[in-house]
This record gives C-alpha cells, sequence and structure tokens, in this order.
C-alpha cells in the first residue's frame, strides 16, 4: 500500500493509471463523496491491487508458480504457509503484486529500505543466492512486510446504533473497546451506561470490551470526587465491589481507570487504589489499566500531570494508555492535534519509567478548525474528522500543506463573513508516522480517542503495517 499526495491537475484517473488500481476503489478506500473533487497536497492512500488464484484440482505450488511468473517462495511469503506440499482444492491464494525493475545503480540494501523489506526476505523470494549480485533491468518480486503485531483500542462516547454500526465495520481492526464512561459518585457506587447492545455488538466482532471507570461529574473531571474516594478504605472496597458485579455481568474482559486532574496530594492515594484494584481484579482473570497525561519528565507540574506516576503505574497495571494528543485542544492556540515531535519526547520519557511492553500509544481520529486571531478564552475550535477537513478546504478552495516536525496536514481559508480561519487534523501520512514510531519503539500498541469521526485512511493504515491482537 502506497499514500499519494495530489498535485495540481491531478485527476483520480489519472492516478489509477499510474498505479494500475481501478479509480472506484481508490475513491472507496479513501471515503471520497466526489471523486471529481481532489485536494491540492490532500494525501491519498492506494490499495494494493491484490490479485487472487482459486486452487484447482491437480494444482501445486510450482505449477502456480510456473503459471504467473513467480517464484514458490514468494507465494509461502505471500501466504504465510507452513507446508509447501499441502494445499487444497478451492483454497485462495494471494499472487504477489508488488515488483521491482532494478536500475542502474541499485543495490539490494537501497531495495529493501524502499519498500521496508528486509535484504533476506526480497533474496528469498527471488532465489538470489548472492544479494551484491543483481543486475539492471532485473525484475525482482518484492514479498508482502512481515507485520509486528500489537494491541488496539478504541474509546466510543456513542453506544447508540451510530456507534454500534461503527465498531461493525472497524472490529477487525481492534483488540479492546471501551465504552466511555463508567461514572465514580461520592458513596462508591457506580453511574451505568445503556451498553448491553453495543458490548453484544462487539463481542460478535471479536473485539474485547474494556470498562472505563472515570472521576467524571456533571460535565468535567473531579479532583474533589476522585479526593473522596482515594482517601477512604471503606468507599475503595465498596467501589472494588460494585466494579466486580458490572464486570461480571457485562461480560467485559478488563478494567481500564481515568481518574484525570487528580489532587498532586492524591498521587500515592492513586497509587495504592491501583494496587488495591489490581489485587482484587488480576487473581479473577480481568486486566487492569490506566490512561494517564502525556508527561515530559517525572516531575512536572500541573493538576493534569503531577498525581500520574508513571512508575508506579509501569509496575501496578497491565499496560497503560499514554494519551499523546490535545496538544492543539478546541480552547487553546492552533497546533496540531498530536504532533510527532511532542509524542515522541513524551515516549521517550515513558520509556525511562515503564517497560515498552505495556505502553499503549494514545492517537486522535479528529481535527479542529480554529476562528483567527485565536483569543484566549475566547471563541472555541470545532471539531472536525478528517473527511470533514478535507472536505472544508475543497469548499474553500484552499491547498492543505503539511508540516515536516508536527508530521501533520493543516491549512487556511477565509470564510464567508471574511473571518480566517486555521485547520489542523490528520491524514494518512500523519498516522503513518505515528505507526512507524510505535514500530521502531516496540510498543504494546496505540489507543484510539474518539470513534465517530470517519477516518477510512487510518484503518487501511493501520491493517497495512501491523498484525491485530485478537483474544
Amino acid at each position: 500500500m502506497r499514500i499519494y499526495v495530489v498535485q495540481s491537475g491531478d485527476t483520480l484517473w489519472q492516478i489509477s493509471q499510474v498505479y494500475g488500481v481501478p479509480w472506484n476503489q481508490i475513491a472507496q478506500a479513501n471515503g471520497l463523496t466526489d471523486p471529481n473533487t481532489l485536494v491540492v497536497g490532500q494525501s491519498l492512500v492506494i490499495p494494493p491491487s491484490a490479485s487472487i488464484h482459486i486452487v484447482r484440482a491437480g494444482e501445486t505450488l510450482w505449477s502456480i508458480a510456473q503459471h504467473y511468473g513467480v517464484t514458490i517462495e514468494s507465494l509461502i511469503l505471500s501466504n504465510q504457509i507452513t507446508n509447501p506440499s499441502v494445499i487444497y482444492v478451492g483454497q485462495q491464494l494471494k499472487l504477489p503484486t508488488d515488483f521491482h525493475t532494478v536500475q542502474q545503480g541499485d543495490s539490494l540494501w537501497a531495495i529493501s529500505n524502499q519498500y521496508g523489506v528486509s535484504v533476506q526476505l526480497i533474496a528469498y523470494a527471488n532465489r538470489i543466492q548472492n544479494p551484491s549480485l543483481i543486475y539492471p533491468g532485473q525484475r525482482l518480486i518484492i514479498p508482502g512486510k512481515q507485520k509486528v503485531k500489537i494491541e488496539v483500542n478504541a474509546y466510543s462516547t456513542f453506544l447508540n446504533e451510530s456507534g454500534q454500526q461503527t465498531v461493525k465495520e472497524i472490529g477487525q481492526y481492534l483488540t479492546y473497546i471501551t465504552p466511555f464512561s463508567y461514572q465514580l459518585q461520592q458513596d462508591g457506587t457506580v453511574r451505568s451506561l445503556q451498553d448491553d447492545a453495543f458490548l453484544r455488538v462487539s463481542k460478535e466482532k471479536g473485539v474485547a470490551p474494556l470498562m472505563v471507570l472515570t472521576n467524571f461529574e456533571e460535565g468535567e473531571f473531579s479532583s474533589e470526587l476522585a479526593h473522596t474516594v482515594l482517601n477512604s478504605a471503606n468507599l475503595q472496597v465498596k467501589l472494588i465491589n460494585n466494579m466486580l458485579q458490572i464486570l461480571s455481568q457485562k461480560g467485559y474482559r478488563g478494567l481500564n481507570i481515568d481518574f484525570e486532574y487528580l489532587y498532586p496530594s492524591d498521587k500515592e492515594a492513586y497509587n495504592q487504589f491501583l494496587r488495591n484494584v489490581v489485587n482484587r481484579l488480576r487473581p479473577l482473570g480481568y486486566s487492569v489499566s490506566t490512561a494517564i497525561a502525556p508527561k515530559y519528565s517525572r516531575n512536572q507540574k500541573g493538576l493534569l500531570y503531577e498525581a500520574h506516576d508513571y512508575r508506579a503505574h509501569g509496575e501496578i497495571v497491565d499496560f497503560v494508555v499514554i494519551m499523546t494528543y490535545e496538544w492543539g485542544w478546541s480552547g487553546g492556540p492552533p497546533m496540531a492535534v498530536a504532533p510527532l515531535s511532542e509524542v515522541k519526547k513524551v515516549i521517550q520519557y515513558a520509556l525511562t519509567e515503564m517497560p515498552k511492553e505495556k505502553i499503549m500509544m494514545g492517537m486522535p481520529l479528529y481535527g479542529y478548525d480554529w476562528t483567527l486571531p485565536y483569543v484566549e478564552g475566547g471563541k472555541w475550535a470545532k471539531t472536525l474528522s478528517p473527511q470533514q477537513a478535507v472536505e472544508r478546504a475543497a469548499q474553500n478552495g484552499v491547498a492543505i500543506q503539511f508540516d515536516e516536525k508536527a508530521q501533520s496536514p493543516y491549512y487556511e481559508y477565509t470564510d464567508r463573513d471574511g473571518k480566517k480561519h486555521i485547520v489542523w487534523f490528520e491524514d494518512a501520512r500523519s498516522v503513518k508516522a505515528k505507526y512507524n514510531l510505535v514500530e521502531e519503539l516496540g510498543l504494546r500498541g496505540v489507543s484510539y480517542w474518539v470513534l465517530g469521526n470517519p477516518f477510512p485512511q487510518n484503518w487501511l493504515v493501520l491493517h497495512d503495517q501491523f498484525n491485530i491482537q485478537k483474544f
């Protein structure tokens, strides 16, 4: 799969001819509502032109390879065949579709970097005995990249039919789904959710649900609410008993605790609460995870950060969701929601405090449209899905720019009232850059905030780069 950035004068038909992929497949992959309208600077995911062979009676891997002019080894790699002598009638075999014609000056090492496939795999697929001996004009089969397996979580605030439909459409790409949220109450009880239908659909799609507990009260996170419970042993016992009842009745696989804006003085009380929860839940087979603020250092100041102890969470719980988004937020100055440069700093700090196998990197599925000039405490930015962001650029006849440091797309436009705006959002390039970081650092996986914003490109890029863990 490749990512193409639209240039001036491009049409979808021309792009389809270059890549040998039908234009309607490109349109569908990118959720284009009007295939005749492209925006300069817009990223397009080019789906692979996969070809399938259905095994017939009497065929062998050798005969199929000879028929298509490929090697047996390339068929083995493309289909992860463990026993080459055993194929069966009606079996669907994926044929190699990526090829490279060697140019003057090419090396196998350079070609492997270009396609993200190791020298060894390319040599094996093409029966190359000496990797240093390739020649101009030689046609090389590029086998599929061996994908890393990760876990993928997504929070959802829509549990109605719309939210259920979203899970039906993208459930194959998720390990966990986290309905947001069960809310802590002053007396140790939990405000419940109408989530039965949502959970049923999630389980049908093979997605493991996690119960999320928050200190959310009257539309915002409450420091005082959390303080009350974190400093009462009796309330904690009552709360944990209530959560166990919900976990069992609803069929949740685990618990995700998202306590935000805690008093700094409650840090140790929060750590002890996590130990108490783990001691009760883990013997019963439930996982326990937390959502934590994006910190650059252990002693970072601020109500959002100080009570989130990275080292303690890394020791106590099964995994953590680091909320690496909202640098650009609706009430703040315009900037990328999750600039890669800042995300990387947070993850690099996290790796000094906890194992990489416990880190789920947060990823946004949205962008914002700010009215300029930005005034602190003034008009808040409006949330946009990535698709809406591209459509708005088209409507206003502006090109999309790309910030290399943030690895995020943006653009400016002037509305009908003469007011200037700036839009920052996510596209295939920006999520690809984040996935590369996850793979490079060997993290456990990613966690999305929040489902409900259409972004078909994301799921194709995710699927192309990783295998998704399922339970």
